[in-house]
């Protein structure tokens, strides 16, 4: 356990900015690309992730010093399955049209890499403040990332944004093919870095993780 609290203003600036999920960490991007033909998806798939990273980080800092150690991963994703349940039935019941389009990928959350890396490297370390402080930076950078690769892809290529009509129905169809959604997070992702390290000196921080 951490006997300095972490800084929570840079908690949420690092998972925003230095250690984006995306666009600096890399992580979870099959399913960043298959949701983000649309700004709306892009949205509610980020609004998902921030709400099931946020208690997750709470719920494992708070029973961290009850998990036995050789089945920490196991328990993590026991709990991360209890809240993309809740989440998973709230969208059935109440976004039906988006649900339609991503339900399989709102289940899959229970195995995205950005969610369990954050658990074992920082909730399970750190306690309840910090760590729930540490899931909405976290949260909030994926969800950015999603909606910013959503409008990208949605008015290049469907020619609209928020389902308004923005070319007049021209578009670049491969935008909306996973082709496409790769393509446009990784012309993101060198803007984005670009633009951290011309602009903010190249933040960097500890705690990042890796994974798919």
């Amino acid at each position: 356990m951490d006997e300095k609290q972490p800084n929570l203003y840079n908690l949420i600036k690092n998972g925003i900015f230095s250690e984006n999920p995306v666009f600096k960490l890399a992580l979870s991007l099959c399913p960043a690309v298959a949701v983000t033909t649309t700004v709306k998806n892009g949205f509610l798939m980020g609004v998902a992730v921030l709400f099931v990273m946020t208690m997750v980080n709470i719920t494992v800092s708070i029973f961290k010093d009850f998990i036995n150690p050789k089945v920490r991963i196991p328990a993590y994703i026991l709990i991360i399955a209890l809240y993309v349940s809740m989440t998973d039935m709230v969208m059935a019941a109440y976004a039906r049209s988006a649900y339609k389009e991503m339900g399989l990928y709102i289940q899959l959350i229970v195995v995205f890499a950005i969610i369990i890396s954050r658990a074992e490297l920082f909730a399970s370390k750190n306690k309840v403040i910090p760590s729930a402080v540490d899931g909405i930076g976290m949260g909030l950078g994926f969800l950015f990332a999603l909606v910013l690769v959503g409008a990208v892809r949605e008015l290049i290529g469907k020619g609209s944004l928020l389902g308004y009509s923005i070319f007049g129905g021209d578009a670049v169809l491969i935008m909306v093919l996973p082709t496409g959604g790769f393509f446009a997070i990784g012309l993101l992702m060198g803007l984005f870095n670009w633009i951290e390290d011309k602009y903010f000196g190249g933040m960097s921080s500890p705690g990042g993780g890796h994974g798919h």
